[in-house]
């Protein structure tokens, strides 16, 4: 074991970034870089100066390097388009992507733009508006973009995501069955879904709070575009107003902040009755997603809460939703 034990993950020393940053961006020597958040990725604080910036380190074996090129090509065509986005910068050689030899295998790292302002979840019904004309001008440069990724359908987000979810738990429990019986009830309504007229393209799929920071409540920067893929752009809508509903308990808060937003989005850009109808069922489908992809990646960010009580609680948030929109599985 003489050149050390092997790892499946490990956090790059931020001072040894800091150099590497420095060289590969000929940033000066005021450059300083520190860890922020290590997570589904991790990520870093880069500072020279007055200049600010993030660098993602991505996680080992999570991203191809040709899923990280589209993800930045998406990012590129946004920024073309003067859209609210943080985009990545280029090095010295004019590259966007650095290869980085960790001790688990080679990682992916990008430098990208700091958004303005701060993440807040208690925003105000008039930064809802906002929010929501800032969605529908990137979705004006995303409609029929597409991606060499992932495309969100009803096995990638129903079918296989409650594969992973049952492979982690195993033990079958009443979430569990619930779950099954809530993919075998999306499937149909994406059936129909694929009937109607929906627009179509690259979508974010994790619009929310956490993603985009405002400034002063008056302009809006969205990022971490990692989850990109090709979908229904009212996923992106769906997701948002879930999000909303989780973070403000007092349903009339929601009420009129979803209003608002859907408002703001519709100043630039129409959405169809048919997405609409749509809207209270797609953000479920993403959600069963995402909880497989906790499932998925548990050794890679450890959260000790996700075990069956946490389960419990997220179809809680789901079963909530439902009762919302008056939707019944059986």
């Amino acid at each position: 074991m003489a050149e050390g034990f092997p790892v499946i993950h490990s956090t790059l020393s931020p001072n040894v970034l800091s150099q590497f940053i420095q060289q590969q961006y000929q940033l000066s020597d005021q450059t300083e870089c520190k860890l922020f958040r290590a997570a589904m990725n991790h990520l870093y604080i880069v500072t020279d100066g007055e200049e600010k910036y993030v660098f993602r380190v991505y996680t080992y074996g999570w991203r191809t390097q040709s899923e990280v090129e589209e993800e930045l090509r998406l990012l590129i065509h946004l920024k073309e388009n003067n859209r609210p986005i943080s985009y990545p910068v280029s090095d010295r050689s004019n590259e966007y992507i650095q290869e980085i030899n960790a001790p688990e295998g080679k990682r992916f790292g990008v430098l990208f733009s700091y958004a303005k302002g701060t993440k807040s979840a208690k925003f105000s019904s008039q930064a809802s508006f906002l929010i929501g004309q800032a969605l529908a001008k990137v979705h004006q440069s995303t409609e029929s973009f597409t991606l060499n990724r992932i495309t969100y359908n009803t096995r990638s987000l129903l079918s296989d995501s409650l594969l992973r979810t049952k492979m982690f738990f195993k033990n079958t429990t009443d979430d569990l069955i619930f779950l099954e019986k809530l993919s075998d009830f999306l499937t149909e309504k994406f059936k129909n879904a694929h009937r109607q007229p929906m627009r179509y393209g690259a979508i974010h799929l994790d619009v929310w709070f956490d993603n985009m920071h405002l400034d002063h409540e008056k302009e809006v920067t969205f990022f971490d575009f990692d989850f990109c893929g090709n979908g229904f752009l009212c996923f992106d809508i769906s997701y948002f107003l879930y999000q909303l509903f989780s973070t403000n308990i007092n349903e009339n808060d929601y009420q009129i902040k979803a209003e608002s937003f859907l408002k703001g989005y519709e100043t630039i850009s129409e959405i169809s009755k048919e997405e609409k109808d749509f809207l209270p069922f797609a953000c479920l489908a993403i959600m069963n997603y995402y909880i497989s992809i906790q499932c998925d990646r548990f050794e890679y960010w450890t959260n000790i809460f996700l075990n069956e009580d946490h389960l419990k609680r997220m179809i809680g948030n789901l079963k909530r939703w439902m009762a919302y929109h008056k939707i019944e599985i059986e």
